[in-house]
């Protein structure tokens, strides 16, 4: 963004993968006292892929969000961005090489304008006078165009969802961490938020998604991760994840 850099949704002509890893994890153990959250989880995503994590509660699924963004620290194993071991770095420092997160407590200014909730992460990286235009072009491609005097906590609750989503993507990060971002939605907003990923996938983005909706998984159709008791349980098309009996078991028939 700012000098010499593209507007949010504009890095690339088209959706472009690279077998790169942009990010990967080897043996990554986190224990809370006697209890793993996680056990010797060996990740890997490409640069530009678009790849849900899913399994049933207490799989593991948050833990391993908050070991990526540094919000915590693993108890063993390795973090790795672009083959640099990023494993000791804190979140602040991860977010300042392209790391952003959106969690499901939505983080906005309920009591500020829809225009001022952007203006906030975008000034880091604008100049004054590109703002305004920043500003429009997020909001078109959030679906909430018209809304830029609103103020947040007069917009729906599925509104708000995709407002954070803007916040998170201001600052052009590499890599996008969105913990259950349909969390409480309805159905049309759902489908309208796997569209706004899809798009932003589009633009050579790497988008991690959580989530537990599987018809907005089905929707997405992506590679997909499955975490149960803290460990890789399966991984493949989401097609793939969908005729895969183990994980039809383990989710009690939800799939």
């Amino acid at each position: 963004m700012g000098t010499g850099r593209h507007g949010p949704a504009q890095r690339k002509a088209g959706s472009v993968t690279s077998s790169e890893p942009i990010i990967d994890t080897s043996g990554l153990v986190k224990q809370y006292g006697g209890i793993a959250a996680l056990q010797g989880v060996d990740f890997s995503v490409d640069r530009g892929e678009l790849h849900c994590i899913i399994g049933p509660n207490g799989a593991g699924k948050s833990t391993f969000f908050k070991l990526l963004m540094g919000i915590e620290r693993p108890t063993a194993g390795a973090i790795r961005y672009k083959g640099r071991d990023v494993t000791s770095l804190s979140s602040f420092e991860r977010a300042r090489l392209g790391f952003s997160v959106k969690f499901q407590n939505i983080r906005v200014y309920p009591d500020l304008s829809v225009f001022h909730n952007l203006f906030i992460p975008l000034r880091r990286h604008h100049r004054m006078k590109e703002i305004p235009a920043q500003v429009a072009q997020l909001l078109g491609e959030l679906r909430l165009s018209g809304t830029e005097s609103e103020t947040v906590s007069n917009l729906s609750h599925g509104q708000i969802q995709w407002l954070a989503i803007g916040m998170s993507i201001a600052a052009e990060p590499e890599i996008l961490l969105l913990d259950e971002p349909t969390a409480g939605m309805s159905d049309d907003e759902t489908r309208e938020t796997a569209e706004i990923i899809r798009r932003l996938s589009a633009t050579g983005m790497t988008i991690l998604v959580i989530e537990h909706d599987m018809a907005f998984i089905r929707d997405l159709d992506t590679r997909t991760t499955v975490l149960h008791y803290g460990r890789l349980f399966a991984q493949g098309t989401f097609s793939e994840i969908e005729a895969n009996d183990d994980v039809h078991q383990i989710y009690l028939g939800t799939l």
